[in-house]
């Protein structure tokens, strides 16, 4: 039995509308995507599979809003819910808001162009999509959310890549093994989105306006947490940015 065999196989035999299924199964083992109760956009998602793996993981108390300009088949799943529609019309992200919240945990997309045989080509276009999703995921995920998007390897991926890293905590490439031998697809995944107003290596002054629990003094800018050692509540000091992550970030005292 081939590789695709064993795959569509499963997916008829367990009910999922795709083979692809297997490989955001596969996806979440190795980036710990969904936990219960999660909220979740998925781009690209007919036929459905995604969709389906998506709300078993966040299960009932979880929502699942799912996007394409084709017609998705209603899903026998409570809290999935699916809008026809383009992701480069503001409407479209409007609706998918509304839909899913204002905290969404997780952005997934499976987007891939219609194929040429073009390597480049098809390379360029799957650039070009997995940066929609990427856009689409800033303007929609929580702070420390995560985003997982598929592209073509190739000689854009690098600046992609490079371009995600400004805004997630960490970005790494995943190979499922459900990806078929031949394909040279492969799945960036974005954990926590970063939202704060400063970036390491920004000097800044700050008061020092409570203590932390190990001691360090606190400052915040625009309410975000700073964590600067070796200071005392009502200090002023300049700072310099070591670590941000989605929620608080770590200085060093620099007077």
């Amino acid at each position: 039995m081939t590789e695709r065999d064993e795959y569509y196989n499963r997916a008829k035999q367990e009910g999922y509308r795709a083979r692809s299924a297997y490989k955001l199964k596969q996806l979440d083992g190795e980036a710990d995507l969904f936990d219960r109760g999660d909220s979740v956009v998925d781009l690209g998602a007919a036929p459905g599979g995604w969709l389906q793996v998506a709300a078993e993981a966040v299960g009932p108390q979880g929502t699942v809003v799912g996007v394409d300009l084709q017609r998705i088949e209603a899903l026998d799943h409570g809290g999935v819910e699916t809008i026809r529609g383009d992701l480069t019309d503001q409407e479209t992200i409007d609706r998918l808001r509304d839909a899913a919240g204002d905290a969404v945990d997780v952005v997934l997309s499976d987007m891939a162009p219609n194929m040429t045989g073009e390597y480049s080509v098809d390379h360029a276009r799957s650039v070009y999509l997995a940066r929609q999703a990427y856009h689409a995921a800033l303007d929609l995920l929580a702070p420390g959310g995560d985003l997982v998007t598929k592209v073509f390897e190739g000689p854009d991926l690098a600046a992609l890549r490079e371009e995600m890293e400004e805004d997630f905590e960490y970005v790494r490439a995943v190979h499922p093994e459900a990806s078929r031998d031949a394909s040279s697809e492969l799945y960036l995944v974005a954990k926590g989105h970063l939202t704060a107003p400063v970036t390491a290596g920004d000097e800044r002054t700050v008061d020092i306006v409570d203590e932390g629990r190990e001691g360090d003094g606190i400052a915040r800018i625009d309410g975000f947490t700073i964590f600067v050692p070796d200071t005392t509540v009502g200090e002023e000091v300049a700072v310099r940015i070591d670590e941000v992550k989605p929620r608080f970030a770590f200085a060093e005292r620099r007077d």
